[in-house]
């Protein structure tokens, strides 16, 4: 029998979910770049790797927003709006912790989502999955061609052999993945989709991610390179990595039960609560420009008052965007975010919001790890980097690191390359990026 289908909202968007079984954990599945809740338990192989999974946990399964199930007319999600997804599907099952399952593409945003979100992860499985999709993925920038062979023949089925080719020439699959393609996604979404997943760069994250991490990749992935995989498990810390032979991306359509078993022995242990005070945060420093002169032309008492007046109009913006204020500094504020997109796009709004009091300001991002302490401050790197960054920006400039901007890649936000610039503490230049008004 197919579990219910119901609805989280994340935003204005409704997100398709089900939960299977009750079990001891909670396990949510990042799919792949396209899926389809109810169609996949028509195939028997994906309906006994689900009825495995919910034999030791609660199964909780989504469609991404604008694929499958969920809405549909909402475009394609950058990374900062993926995350939110998977949020919003866990705040609407109730759990407070779950052990991730990313797909191929469903990888990243589970990494993400774990290196932002700690406290909510108790350990991550990756699956054919990747961090940097130029590097991963044998011929994803020849999207002419991608996009004459979609608009020739998607919903027949051709497409399989670039995912299973061991399965390309069973009839029973073939048909099924044929409805899968029609039912998942149309050609015209497809192809934007896989414009978008161009972009997915999330390597620079992988350092900060601390919760326990297993990796599953066949050696000959017809999809995703193997070394993809590799590079990973080099990159997060304490990674375990298990290759499989073969040739099919779908390793978990395993015959031989090894990933169900793989996946088991590793949620037995990974139950231990995650240590929460070092998370990955977008880093926002603003500063206004000339403050100095600005007081002694204005005199300490309108002055005050003007800063109290931008310090309400910034801390407006910051709830808007889902900013949190560390605390002000002098003429500015530090503040983070759990999503680089929405730090941008509070940058931008902060720096307008003083235009008409007459005033400039400037900004600086960075991504990266940072410690919170009792008191709720930050410290690190990626605190001292966001502050040189800011330090750069000249009036009315919003400026980001390279981390930052391929973060959000999708999010429809431009920008000018500045190239390699000297920063204080650094033993080489980091490439810093304008924010286009």
């Amino acid at each position: 029998m197919v579990p219910q289908t119901k609805y989280a909202q994340s935003g204005d968007v409704s997100v398709a979910y089900q939960v299977t079984s009750k079990g001891p954990i909670d396990l949510i599945f990042a799919p792949g770049y396209l899926s389809h809740l109810e169609h996949m338990w028509d195939e028997p192989r994906h309906a006994h790797f689900f009825h495995g999974l919910g034999s030791f946990a609660r199964l909780i399964r989504f469609d991404k927003r604008g694929t499958g199930l969920s809405d549909r007319s909402v475009g394609f999600p950058h990374m900062d709006e993926r995350i939110d997804d998977i949020r919003a599907v866990m705040d609407a099952v109730g759990t407070e912790r779950a052990v991730l399952l990313g797909i191929s593409e469903g990888g990243a945003m589970s990494a993400l989502f774990a290196a932002s979100f700690p406290e909510r992860v108790s350990g991550m499985i990756l699956i054919g999955a990747y961090a940097n999709a130029l590097a991963a993925i044998p011929g994803l920038t020849n999207i002419d061609a991608l996009q004459r062979e979609i608009r020739q023949s998607w919903g027949t089925g051709a497409s399989l052999p670039r995912f299973a080719p061991s399965l390309a020439k069973d009839p029973q699959f073939l048909d099924w993945w044929a409805r899968f393609e029609r039912l998942a996604g149309s050609p015209s979404a497809v192809i934007e989709l896989w414009r978008n997943n161009c972009s997915i760069d999330i390597s620079s994250v992988l350092p900060s991610i601390r919760v326990p991490t297993l990796l599953i990749h066949r050696t000959g992935d017809v999809r995703v390179r193997v070394e993809a995989a590799r590079e990973m498990a080099t990159a997060i810390p304490h990674a375990r990595l298990v290759e499989l032979p073969g040739s099919d991306h779908f390793a978990w359509l395993d015959d031989t039960g090894t990933v169900l078993a793989e996946i088991r022995n590793f949620v037995g242990a990974a139950l231990a609560v995650a240590e929460s005070d070092r998370v990955l945060a977008t880093v926002l420093f603003t500063d206004i420009v000339d403050s100095t002169r600005h007081s002694a032309v204005l005199g300490d008492t309108a002055w005050c008052s003007l800063l109290d007046t931008h310090f309400s109009l910034a801390r407006n913006i910051l709830l808007r965007f889902r900013g949190q204020e560390v605390k002000t500094l002098g003429d500015g504020i530090l503040a983070t975010f759990d999503g680089p997109a929405r730090a941008v796009r509070c940058a931008q709004a902060i720096v307008r919001s003083v235009e008409p009091l007459g005033m400039a300001v400037r900004a600086g991002l960075h991504t990266g790890e940072v410690e919170i302490s009792e008191q709720n401050d930050v410290s690190g790197l990626a605190v001292n980097m966001a502050a040189r960054v800011c330090q750069l920006a000249g009036a009315s400039e919003v400026l980001v690191s390279r981390t930052v901007k391929d973060l959000i890649a999708g999010a429809g936000i431009t920008f000018a390359d500045l190239g390699p610039q000297s920063i204080k503490g650094l033993d080489e230049p980091m490439r810093i990026f304008r924010v286009a008004a």
